[in-house]
């Protein structure tokens, strides 16, 4: 009889035991580089809500649309902008070229590396520079300024390429979006011909899903090239970023993602669909990389802040939510 029982038994379990071509399926965390806590579940659980057709939170795949700023929300921003830092690489690079820079300012004190200088000339200087190295260049030659300027150059803290400094969790969101059919955009105040070059290569999103604060531009017909003029056509800026993702998407967005008072209105528009998800990245973490808010002079949160705490959006304290901060710490 004790035989009978134990052949039996080993009938059973052989009869429960998946067949070597079964695929058994193992559920898998989504986002692994992020802390379980209120701002993890929630990206989920809109996500569930968002795809499960029986629920009254469905979204079609068509209007599955979630934008995220850049600078501060996909990579860093400090201790200045990434554009900024290769528009000051540029100053220098042509100053041969501009021999009245030298007693012009701002040019005057970048060049004699004096960025205290720089800083306290204000917003006016800052927009100098930029227009001084983003225009009077074809499109494709300024492309090409990006792209060596982004393989060469490195991040003053970390020695590192500053293509490097990317949000792993960040690009976790990015991923399980789109692998539940979301479609994701870049909506940065940051220039469109700085990101576009790099945008597919470091997040997945292709160049035509990138927006940002544009140059004059103007087609050469005579030498069949666009040409960049040192004026600014527009800055995808607070309230510029719900009228840019209105004119260049067409579609409300129903997830929304940035780190500064600059994204507020971005996330507020978005905030009107009923099943929406505002979430504002907070940089806490100033050994991994830097705590900061209001008193920044790049990413300032401050009334953004307010409203995301009054309005009871998602607020992700890097420091308690993150794991990992950029891709190469998976590597130690």
């Amino acid at each position: 009889m004790k035989n009978i029982l134990i052949v039996f038994l080993g009938l059973y379990l052989v009869s429960c035991s998946p067949k070597s071509d079964q695929k058994v399926e193992v559920k898998q965390d989504p986002l692994p580089s992020w802390n379980e806590g209120a701002n993890k579940s929630a990206i989920i659980n809109f996500v569930k809500k968002a795809t499960d057709s029986s629920s009254e939170s469905f979204v079609d795949i068509e209007n599955r649309i979630a934008v995220f700023d850049n600078d501060g929300t996909l990579w860093s921003e400090h201790p200045m902008y990434f554009q900024l830092a290769f528009a000051l690489d540029q100053i220098k690079k042509l100053a041969p070229q501009h021999p009245e820079w030298t007693d012009t300012e701002p040019f005057k004190s970048v060049l004699s590396g004096d960025m205290a200088s720089v800083m306290k000339q204000g917003e006016g200087a800052i927009i100098k520079i930029v227009l001084a190295t983003h225009g009077d260049v074809t499109a494709d030659d300024f492309e090409a300024r990006v792209k060596e300027w982004m393989t060469t150059a490195r991040h003053p803290r970390f020695d590192r390429p500053y293509t490097d400094l990317i949000f792993q969790p960040m690009l976790e969101v990015l991923e399980y979006l789109r692998a539940n059919d979301f479609k994701t955009f870049i909506v940065s105040g940051g220039g469109i011909g700085f990101m576009r070059p790099v945008t597919n290569q470091l997040y997945g999103i292709p160049a035509e899903q990138v927006m940002g604060s544009m140059m004059k531009v103007e087609y050469d017909k005579e030498n069949k090239v666009i040409n960049r003029y040192p004026e600014l056509s527009f800055i995808d800026d607070k309230a510029g970023k719900p009228v840019g993702i209105y004119n260049f998407i067409g579609k409300k967005p129903i997830a929304a993602f940035g780190n500064s008072d600059g994204d507020l209105q971005m996330l507020e528009w978005t905030s009107t669909n009923s099943n929406s998800l505002m979430m504002y990245v907070h940089h806490t973490d100033e050994e991994r990389e830097w705590a900061y808010d209001s008193l920044s002079h790049f990413g300032k949160l401050k009334e953004g802040l307010a409203v995301a705490n009054e309005s009871g959006w998602n607020v992700v304290d890097m420091k308690k939510d993150w794991k990992v901060v950029y891709p190469f710490e998976l590597k130690k």
